[in-house]
């Protein structure tokens, strides 16, 4: 057998999904998948309600911060419609000209709800927002697994619950410095007082879509599976007789339920190409059934030498990282 095989024996090594085209569209609509809708509709209805508070607490006041603060809490239910909209898009099956699917939409999607944002209105809205934040928050707190909410934030793969965090934070604080912004112009009879309210809200809405837009630009470039996720992926190929090791990997989300995984594995140099074929597929088979999200699969035999793994190749060290304490 060669030194190094150039690519998986055909019909053996591909890593599609096999199956009936209802199978394959099942397997994107699985658990996992709806993760997000409920803090989505939970945070539209609240915002409808409070949009409408914020607009007649402004004609009421005459506020600059409330006008503000009414034009974003229409713009928010807009971002809630643009989540709902990526994730029906998402669903769309596979083509020629987008063999990977569109599960990315959704990060598309989210960046453009950076782009758009924030925030809310009276005292009212005080009560509607808490509610749509307790939602997220606990819809996240099943999937943080431990994880602190900066953590989560920047790891989550599916962007709907960080988006909607973000914006019930940044409503909360906005609320408060419209309410300090409106008081200090009635008490002090200085409107500059509500204008920096404005400012205030202004300056805290950009920092926040800062950090969603960063965190969806990651997702948008491809990011790899969690640590945890990629440990079980190599313990899945190796646990099987038919590979020695492997040798890298390499992981990347096409969407939040949808992985791509591909791997150098050793195989025995006395392996027919029968054999190395029939291994591929059962090791296909262990890396699906420890991690259901591995969509797509990519395996290529070769032969392992020590002299040729660099230590410094992200591959290599994502296969030899070690399990958490």
């Amino acid at each position: 057998m060669p030194g190094e095989v150039s690519g998986p024996a055909p019909g053996a090594a591909s890593g599609e999904v096999t199956g009936s085209g209802a199978d394959q569209r099942g397997e994107a609509r699985e658990a996992g998948h709806s993760g997000g809708v409920t803090a989505v509709v939970a945070a539209l209805t609240a915002n409808l309600g409070i949009a409408a508070t914020k607009f007649v607490a402004f004609i009421i006041t005459g506020s600059a911060s409330m006008l503000a603060e009414s034009v974003h809490s229409v713009a928010d239910c807009g971002n809630q419609l643009l989540l709902l909209l990526g994730r029906n898009r998402a669903r769309r099956d596979r083509t020629e000209e987008h063999p990977f699917g569109f599960g990315r939409e959704r990060y598309f999607y989210a960046f453009v709800v950076a782009v758009v944002l924030f925030t809310v209105g009276a005292l009212f809205a005080i009560v509607m927002e808490s509610l749509s934040l307790r939602t997220a928050v606990r819809e996240s707190s099943e999937q943080r697994n431990g994880d602190n909410w900066l953590t989560f934030i920047r790891r989550a793969k599916a962007p709907e619950l960080p988006a909607i965090l973000l914006e019930d934070m940044a409503a909360l604080a906005g609320l408060l410095l419209a309410t300090v912004g409106v008081s200090l112009t009635v008490i002090t009879g200085n409107e500059a007082w509500d204008g920096a309210g404005s400012l205030a809200i202004g300056l805290l809405l950009g920092c926040v879509a800062v950090i969603l837009a960063i965190e969806m630009k990651s997702l948008l470039i491809g990011e790899s599976a969690g640590a945890e996720v990629e440990r079980a992926i190599v313990s899945a190929l190796q646990a099987g007789p038919e590979v020695e090791c492997v040798i890298h990997l390499r992981t990347m989300h096409l969407g939040p339920e949808s992985l791509l995984v591909t791997a150098k594995i050793a195989v025995q140099p006395c392996d027919s190409a029968a054999e190395v074929a029939a291994g591929i597929d059962a090791a296909e088979r262990r890396v699906r059934a420890a991690v259901p999200i591995a969509k797509v699969i990519y395996l290529e035999p070769d032969l392992y030498s020590e002299s040729r793994a660099d230590a410094t190749d992200p591959a290599i060290r994502a296969v030899r990282r070690r399990p958490r304490r």
